[in-house]
């Protein structure tokens, strides 16, 4: 592997995720270094900054800008001045947060997300950690004849389960989504098995937080396969835990990587900012193994 020359990149497990160093992100960064972050989260699908201040809105937002268009994400969108800064609140008593089981972000839409970077405001003390998984990795290891049958399936996703007027969430958490009666439901169909635009490797693209079934299947008959993959998805091997603190920053390739808010401290005020970057239709696996 190419050595970095900007930044350091530490790995903090042996499957995903790297915590990089040397490096101001609220800067007005070179081009070398943006490519050399850019690489570094197309080797680790996941990478942590600390000590950063991305307060400052604006600055926020143009770091997101050096690696794609900002996304503005529909169910968070209730007419505020900047769309495109989302604040993942939990405040002590709620009974849920956003984010508590195992997903890939706003996968509903015909061009998901490519990624996320989240800046940590405020944090517990301890507690309130996020872990990711690494999809690439949850792919490999399928048998081949798992892989083949696999091929030319596709999942069916919506985000009736997160908004709307019948998902009950907003009663329940701080994180307030779009739950009025003008709401409409975003549902696309993309591949269970996508091949990422820039390396081109195979991963599973399936989160039981959107996926309702496979095309052309019940929901009954889906949901055999679909709990097995979704269960195989975050074997722990495949996975790292970020601890946050203020200041901290994730910034993961929601293309690749699936990850899941421990809402294990409810006592405590965990406030986090984040921008989205807009990502482009996905990319069927093709032909099967041999």
């Amino acid at each position: 592997m190419t050595p970095y020359k900007h930044i350091s990149v530490q790995p903090v497990s042996g499957c995903v995720g790297a915590e990089i160093g040397d490096v101001d992100i609220a800067d007005d960064l070179d081009d070398a270094v943006v490519a050399e972050i850019r690489r570094a989260l197309l080797d680790h699908l996941v990478i942590f900054f600390r000590d950063q201040d991305l307060r400052n809105i604006e600055r926020h937002k143009a770091f997101t800008r050096r690696f794609g268009p900002l996304f503005v994400h529909p169910n968070f969108n209730q007419g505020q001045s900047n769309p495109e800064i989302v604040y993942l609140t939990r405040e002590p008593g709620d009974t849920a947060v956003a984010g508590e089981k195992w997903h890939a972000d706003t996968t509903m839409m015909e061009a998901p997300p490519m990624g996320a970077i989240l800046h940590a405001l405020e944090v517990p003390d301890h507690g309130g950690d996020t872990l990711f998984s690494n999809q690439y990795r949850a792919y490999d290891t399928l048998s081949d004849g798992m892989k083949r049958m696999l091929q030319g399936l596709r999942a069916v996703h919506n985000d009736s389960r997160v908004a709307g007027p019948k998902a009950g969430l907003n009663s329940r958490r701080s994180t307030k989504v779009r739950e009025d009666p003008d709401w409409r439901m975003t549902e696309n169909e993309h591949p269970v098995v996508r091949v990422h635009p820039e390396t081109g490797r195979k991963c599973l693209f399936v989160n039981s937080v959107y996926v309702h079934r496979l095309a052309g299947m019940t929901a009954e008959e889906s949901a055999p396969l679909l709990n097995y993959l979704y269960a195989h998805a975050a074997r722990p091997e495949f996975t790292c835990r970020f601890r946050w603190r203020a200041g901290s920053v994730a910034f993961w390739d929601n293309r690749c990587l699936m990850h899941l808010a421990i809402n294990d401290n409810h006592m405590a005020a965990r406030r986090m900012q984040r921008t989205q970057i807009a990502g482009t239709p996905v990319l069927h696996s093709g032909a099967a193994p041999a």
